[in-house]
């Protein structure tokens, strides 16, 4: 067992002269120099953002945005797909930790174990398809607003789908297909898994009781974002934020060499992608659940479920894995939004996530700007591989 000792005292270790302790600086001496170690806090937003930010409510301001005259998303509920196979799909799904609420010859419901009905629709097709993702408003009144955008559906009534409700379409200006629904039944309360405890260097509650897992998929809770590839970056931000109480968390941008492109801070700079969160004014909210990245292509990116804890998501990671399917990327920490998330393939090639321990934010949080690259998406993990990125 390694020793400990004042600084710059060594003791002998497996027949070396080793230190073992930090000293005054928060530095390491070793026999290979001197080190700083990792470390990692938990920090305000306002500190963890830094400079680089604005208030919510001016950013709106300069943008033309009235709160007012959004349609309010209460959550994001559901993703929809179209898949040619729906055998595979749905086999998929029970690995990733779905399971069936309702089907019929050509329509699938897949639930989770929170307070919503489904969390995934597939629906039988030619071939696969991306049918946007369903977002719950506040009142049956929103969808009437809704309705009245150009190119919305008109609003009908879900009776196949699990807890009824209605719903209405609409299309944004990349074609996506964009669904709100009203007045769905919720699902009875699943049990919640128990929470493991962990010990630490300081405190250590487990006390003779020992830690046991059961492999399996990782049982998924909800549908927490997802996200898009677009290429009309600054008029699919416009209207989104305008139409919905989406608000902008975290902007990446690239560096302008004139003044011919300002970002949404009114800097020399382009913004190239944004993470949103759902404004519900002081309530806290998921730091993300809808983004958007330029692309060369308009296309889906993934979608991402929550799941219980870290030991959960590696027990899912070892499921998948076993079970032959392949992985994206991950396991790893995001830096924006601080999730361990854990991406892979469906078999028909939709990218799927699954993640953890994800940061919170309010209307307090400032908008917050960061540059784009490589290395603002991750702190640990494999790196990024090229097909992530496109």
């Amino acid at each position: 067992m390694v020793q400990t000792a004042a600084p710059n005292v060594s003791y002998e270790q497996w027949g070396e002269k080793r230190p073992v302790t930090l000293d005054a600086a928060g530095a390491l001496e070793t026999p290979d120099g001197r080190v700083k170690p990792n470390t990692g806090q938990t920090i305000e937003d306002l500190k963890a953002i830094g400079d680089e930010s604005e208030s919510l409510a001016s950013w709106q301001s300069r943008n033309g945005i009235d709160p007012s005259r959004q349609i309010k998303i209460v959550k994001v509920s559901h993703m929809r797909y179209q898949h040619a196979d729906l055998d595979v799909i749905v086999k998929f799904l029970i690995d990733f930790g779905m399971c069936i609420a309702h089907k019929t010859d050509d329509e699938i419901w897949f639930r989770g174990y929170g307070p919503d009905q489904y969390v995934y629709y597939a629906r039988r097709g030619t071939e696969k398809k991306f049918l946007g993702g369903a977002f719950e408003v506040e009142t049956y009144g929103d969808l009437e607003k809704a309705a009245t955008i150009p190119g919305a559906s008109d609003i009908t009534e879900m009776k196949e789908a699990p807890g009824g409700g209605h719903i209405v379409t609409l299309q944004d200006p990349e074609g996506f297909l964009v669904n709100l629904i009203y007045g769905q039944t919720p699902a009875p309360q699943s049990a919640f898994p128990q929470k493991v405890i962990y010990n630490n260097v300081h405190d250590k509650p487990r006390i003779r009781k020992f830690n046991r897992f059961t492999p399996g998929p990782a049982a998924v809770h909800k549908l927490g974002h997802f996200g898009l590839c677009v290429q009309n970056f600054d008029a699919m931000v416009e209207w989104y934020t305008k139409n919905f109480n989406f608000a902008p968390t975290d902007f990446l941008y690239v560096p302008m060499p004139n003044d011919d492109a300002k970002s949404t801070s009114g800097k020399k700079i382009k913004d190239v992608a944004v993470f949103t969160h759902i404004d519900r004014g002081e309530d806290p909210v998921d730091h993300h659940t809808f983004f958007m990245t330029t692309n060369k292509t308009t296309h889906v990116h993934h979608c991402s479920f929550e799941v219980h804890d870290y030991d959960t998501q590696q027990l899912g990671h070892q499921w998948l894995a076993k079970e032959g399917y392949t992985s994206v990327w991950g396991i790893g920490r995001h830096i924006l939004g601080s999730q361990i998330f854990d991406y892979w393939w469906t078999p028909d090639m939709n990218m799927i996530e699954h993640y953890a321990d994800g940061d919170l934010v309010n209307k307090d949080t400032p908008v917050g700007w960061g540059s784009a690259g490589h290395e603002s998406l991750a702190v640990w993990g494999p790196e990024v591989p090229q097909w992530f990125l496109e």
